[in-house]
C-alpha cells in the first residue's frame, strides 16, 4: 500500500475513556536539597505518542527525563511503563533507550559498529545483529555509509546514526534530549519530518525535551508545557496555540498580543471585554468561567490581526488604532510593531502575497488593526 496516499487515522488516545496510558508520572517530585526541580507532577503519556517536554532553562523538563531514563530517582511518587513501576529499576534493566545531544557515537568505530554496539553487549547471535543492523541503515536511509566513521559523516547523518543505535534494540521508550540543538536550521527542520515518519514506521513512544517551540510543534501529539517544575499544560500543539490556558502559555508558545480588561458582559456563547489598556471593548465568541466585571486578559496572535490605513466597518468593537514605529521584512511575513496612543506596543504578522513595492503601509504610517470574534482568546490568569 502507498502509504503516503492512504488517509491518516486520527491518533487521539487521551481523548478515549478506554485507553490506558503506556507511561504514568503519578505524584513525582524531585528535589536536590532545597531546590524542588520537578513539583508533585502527575501525567500520562499513551503508547506510540511522540510527546514534548517543552519550557524555558531550569523548569525541570531535563530532570523529569532523567527520571524516565533512570539516571535519577523521584524523591517521592512513581513512574510506571507499561504497568511496571520503574521507580528504582536501574537504567541499565529498564526496556528505554535515550539519545543525547551530542549523539555519543564512538569515533573509532563504524556506522555499522556503533548502531550495533549495544545488540553485542546483550550477545545477540551475529547473523540476528546484521540483519537488525541493516534495517536501522535503512529506515534512517545510511546503507551507503555503514563502513565509514562519524567524522566522515554530516551533523544530519551523524544524528540519524544516534537515532539508529538507540532504535535497533527495540526499546518500549526512546527519550530524546535536545536531539536537534547542534544542526543548523534548515537541517533541523527537515530531520524534525524525518524523525516523524520513523517514530510513525517503528510505533515506539517518543519523549523529547526541547526548549525549540517550533519543533515541539512540528513532531508532537501533545506537547507538556512545564514551569517551575510544575505543568501549565498539556495539549496538542494545535489547542496549545489556539486554546492556551494561562498568559504564561500563551506568551511562551510563539508571539501574542495581550490586553487587559474587565468582562462587561458575560453569556454561555460570547464575552465582551473593555479594556481601557486597549482603548477598544472586545468581543469574543466563546464563554468563559470568569464572572461578571472580574479582571481578565483578551490574546491575540499577530496574525490574527488585519491592518489597514482606513477603519473596519464596526470601528467600536476588536479594533485599535495606532502608528507604525517599525517593519521587519521576513520575506513571507512582514512584522509590523505599531505603537497605540497609550505607548501599548502592538505585533501584526502579515503574509506577503504581493510585492513588496505593491504593499502601501510604511513608517510612521497611522493604522488599525482589526480581528474577528473567534480569533481572540480570554485568559482569566
Amino acid at each position: 500500500m502507498n502509504t503516503a496516499s492512504a488517509a491518516r487515522v486520527p491518533f487521539e488516545p487521551w481523548n478515549d475513556p478506554k485507553a490506558k496510558p503506556y507511561i504514568r508520572i503519578v505524584n513525582v517530585t524531585k528535589t536536590f536539597g532545597d531546590f524542588v526541580a520537578v513539583d508533585n507532577m502527575n501525567l500520562d503519556i499513551y503508547q506510540r505518542e511522540f510527546f514534548s517536554l517543552l519550557g524555558p532553562s531550569g523548569c525541570g523538563k531535563t530532570t523529569l527525563l532523567r527520571m524516565l531514563a533512570g539516571f535519577e530517582r523521584p524523591t517521592s511518587g512513581r513512574i510506571e511503563l507499561d504497568g511496571v513501576d520503574m521507580s528504582t529499576v536501574p537504567p541499565y534493566e529498564r526496556p528505554v533507550n535515550m539519545m543525547f545531544q551530542s549523539y555519543a557515537l564512538f569515533p573509532h568505530m563504524t556506522v555499522e559498529e556503533n548502531i550495533a554496539f549495544g545488540l553485542r553487549q546483550d550477545g545477540v547471535p551475529k547473523e540476528e545483529r546484521n540483519r537488525r543492523v541493516e534495517e536501522m541503515l535503512t529506515l534512517v536511509q545510511l546503507t551507503k555509509f555503514g563502513k565509514r566513521k562519524p567524522h566522515q559523516l554530516s551533523g544530519g547523518q551523524r544524528q540519524r546514526v544516534a537515532l539508529a543505535r538507540s532504535l535497533v534494540k527495540k526499546p518500549k521508550m526512546l527519550l530524546l534530549d535536545e536531539p536537534l540543538g547542534a544542526l543548523d536550521k534548515k537541517l533541523r527542520e527537515q530531520t524534525q519530518f524525518e524523525l516523524m515518519n520513523i517514530q510513525e514506521q517503528v510505533g515506539i513512544t517518543f519523549v523529547i525535551v526541547t526548549h525549540d517551540q517550533e519543533e515541539a510543534m512540528t513532531v508532537s501529539s501533545r506537547i507538556a508545557v512545564m514551569n517551575h517544575g510544575r505543568i501549565a499544560q498539556v495539549a496538542t500543539p494545535t489547542e496549545i496555540y489556539e486554546y492556551p490556558n494561562s498568559r504564561y502559555v500563551a506568551e511562551f508558545i510563539g508571539d501574542v498580543n495581550v490586553f487587559e480588561g474587565r468582562l462587561s458582559d458575560v453569556a454561555p456563547d460570547h464575552v465582551v471585554i473593555t479594556s481601557a489598556e486597549a482603548g477598544t471593548q472586545v468581543y469574543v465568541d466563546r464563554g468563559t468561567s470568569a464572572a461578571l466585571g472580574a479582571t481578565v486578559w483578551v490574546a491575540v496572535r499577530p496574525e490574527k490581526l488585519d491592518v489597514s490605513l482606513t477603519a473596519p466597518e464596526q470601528p467600536d468593537f476588536n479594533c485599535v488604532k495606532g502608528t507604525v514605529w517599525d517593519i521587519g521584512y521576513l520575506g513571507n511575513l512582514t512584522i509590523y510593531h505599531v505603537r497605540l496612543a497609550d505607548g501599548k506596543k502592538v505585533t501584526a504578522a502579515v503574509a506577503n502575497r504581493t510585492r513588496l513595492r505593491d504593499r502601501p503601509i510604511t513608517w510612521n504610517d497611522e493604522v488599525y488593526l482589526s480581528w474577528a470574534a473567534d480569533s481572540a482568546v480570554v485568559l482569566v490568569s
